[in-house]
């Protein structure tokens, strides 16, 4: 025991080290957990922002148009109408213009509104014939609402139906509707490839995705004329 010599750490650095050593051992581990929670932020931001008939808000029990709007058939007979899912995915933040007045009377196929994004408008169709009833009031305040809420807040017209069930016929509803709406989204992706071989020599990264998914809200950054082509090839 004559070699031994005893060196007490806390007069001298050693217990610095410790110290370090211990900060060191629990902040690896935390920065790890932040660095995965970053990553599966980043991972659930790009699933967000990506369009695929997966996200797609599809009620089972509404009539779907293939104009894209829907039609709901309430106890008291009469019908609220909206935008379907896919066509507010597509389009983006919208204001809605050219409103029916209560009373009018207006016949499936005829002109229902006017959706409104920077300048550039598509005009959509009703589902239904009948007594235009009301609009809904929430919307011209809030045009988020129909975007957040398409099915519930954010319908545009009760309409008191003439003709419904003949109508109706033409209509998609439950699965088949599901089912539909993927089929529609294949359309649009074919749609956007013939636009871009008419007006650009490549697809815009501001719809696509790297790895070539569909970016939410595609036709809000497009030109005028691939607008005016979706309301004659797609909404028509």
């Amino acid at each position: 025991m004559e070699n031994f010599t005893y060196t007490n750490i806390f007069d001298t650095k050693g217990i610095e080290y410790l110290i370090i050593i211990a900060f060191f051992a629990l902040l690896i581990p935390f920065w790890i957990m932040l660095n995965k929670q970053s990553v599966i932020a980043k991972k659930i931001h790009k699933t967000w922002d990506v369009l695929t008939a997966n996200i797609l808000r599809i009620p089972q029990g509404l009539f779907f148009s293939k104009n894209h709007t829907w039609a709901y058939l309430e106890k008291s007979g009469i019908a609220k109408v909206g935008l379907d899912d896919l066509l507010l995915q597509i389009v983006g933040q919208m204001k809605i213009s050219n409103l029916k007045n209560t009373g009018e009377m207006i016949k499936k196929g005829d002109l229902l509104t006017e959706i409104d994004q920077n300048g550039k408008s598509l005009r959509i169709y009703s589902p239904i014939s009948g007594e235009i009833m009301n609009s809904n009031s929430i919307i011209a305040e809030d045009p988020g609402i129909l975007n957040e809420d398409p099915y519930e807040k954010g319908w545009i017209y009760n309409i008191k139906p003439s003709n419904w069930v003949s109508e109706t016929k033409s209509c998609y509803l439950a699965d088949e509707a599901t089912g539909w709406f993927r089929k529609e989204l294949d359309r649009f992706k074919d749609f956007l490839a013939v636009s871009f071989g008419k007006y650009s020599s490549e697809p815009s990264m501001i719809v696509f995705q790297e790895g070539g998914e569909l970016r939410s809200n595609p036709l809000s950054e497009l030109q005028d004329e691939i607008w005016e082509d979706f309301q004659k090839e797609f909404l028509n």
